[in-house]
Parts: structure tokens; C-alpha cells; sequence
């Protein structure tokens, strides 16, 4: 089998680096749990987002499923008159009980390909609570932000203190000299849905 395709994303000059949204935004990518966590807030952190964004006519990209906080952003989007486009592969279909109530449902045969066309559709990254899945997704962009593979903005939404310790130890690889600082920094953080939008300058 070939190695999935990288996401069509455009190399932009070093003098763009530093600006926060280089294009209009128009379609968010929401990153987080396919579980509701121990705490209500992230649920409603989830809701809050997604009709956020719907309102503000920004369209959400996800990854599909019918479960835990995906499912809360989707039906909060698709609630308040917004767009929903899912990402699903084949192997996810039953586990994570595709939404099949989305404005879109792509059906891809590999993770890879998933995450890839999530990324390519999406202008911005936002961050919610999440696993292993939603932390290989929030490094992935980051990577890829500081390989200059693309210039979108990535807002970690650090609800109720849940990436307190994450952070502190993006500060440790720093002063590790494991990390630079200007990339650590690329991972913007918000504590409410009002502060993360507002560092995308979706008003």
C-alpha cells in the first residue's frame, strides 16, 4: 500500500509566520474526546464552542462520530443553523457510531487519510479535553506549524485547568532545549470559547 497522501496545505514565507490568521476563516477544525470526561464543564464547553462557531457562520470539521464531546460540538453547531463536515475511516464507523446527521460524511479507509483531509479542509485548529487521539492530532498540527507546512492558527482550549500540566511540560522541553520557545508559543491557549475565538479574530 503507498504512504498516505500529505495534506494540501501551501508553504508560506518566513515574513508571514507571525500573522494569526492568513486567510478569512471560514471552517474550524475541533479536536477532542469521543468521551464526555468526568466533569459536565466539558461537555459544556464542547456545546458552547460549537454554537459559537455556528453563529458566527463558521463551519465545524470533525471527526464524525456520533459520541462524547464530538457529538456535542456537532449537535450544538448543527443546532443553531451551522455546518458540520465529518471524518470518519471505515474501522470507526460502528465504534465511534458515525453522525450520520452531518452537513457531510466522508468515509475514508485510513487514520491517516482522515486526519489529512481534516486538516486540509479546516483554516484553524481548536483543542478541546481529550485522549491520546486528541493529543496526536493537537502535536500533529503544531509539527507541522513549525516545519512551515502550514501557517494556520492552533488554539488549545484549556478548559477548567485540564492542560495545566501538558503546558508546564511544553515549558520544560523548552527550557530542556528540547523545544524552541517561538514554537511552544504557536500553541495559543484560551480558558473560555469567548478568549479561544477571539485569538482566531472570529467575533
Amino acid at each position: 500500500m503507498p504512504p498516505p497522501t500529505a495534506p494540501s496545505f501551501c508553504k508560506l514565507p518566513d515574513s508571514q509566520v507571525s500573522t494569526p490568521s492568513l486567510t478569512r476563516i471560514t471552517n474550524v477544525a475541533v479536536y477532542c474526546a469521543s468521551s464526555d470526561g468526568d466533569d459536565a464543564v466539558y461537555r459544556a464547553a464542547a456545546t458552547e464552542l460549537g454554537r459559537g462557531l455556528a453563529v458566527r457562520g463558521i463551519g465545524v470539521v470533525n471527526g464524525g462520530g456520533r459520541v462524547g464531546l464530538m457529538q456535542a460540538v456537532s449537535d450544538a453547531a448543527l443546532g443553531a443553523g451551522g455546518r458540520v463536515v465529518g471524518v470518519i475511516p471505515t474501522h470507526l464507523m460502528e465504534l465511534e457510531m458515525a453522525h450520520t446527521e452531518l452537513s457531510e460524511l466522508h468515509v475514508t479507509d485510513t487514520m491517516h487519510t482522515r486526519k489529512a483531509m481534516m486538516a486540509a479542509r479546516a483554516d484553524a485548529f481548536v483543542v478541546l479535553p481529550g485522549g491520546y487521539g486528541t493529543l496526536e492530532e493537537l502535536f500533529e498540527v503544531l509539527a507541522w506549524q513549525s516545519l512551515k507546512i502550514h501557517r494556520k492558527p492552533v488554539v488549545l482550549l484549556n478548559v477548567n485547568g485540564f492542560y495545566d500540566t501538558l503546558l508546564a511540560f511544553l515549558d520544560e522541553c523548552v527550557a530542556k532545549g528540547m523545544l524552541k520557545a517561538r514554537f511552544r508559543d504557536a500553541a495559543q491557549v484560551a480558558t473560555s470559547v469567548d478568549e479561544a475565538l477571539a485569538l482566531l479574530g472570529i467575533v
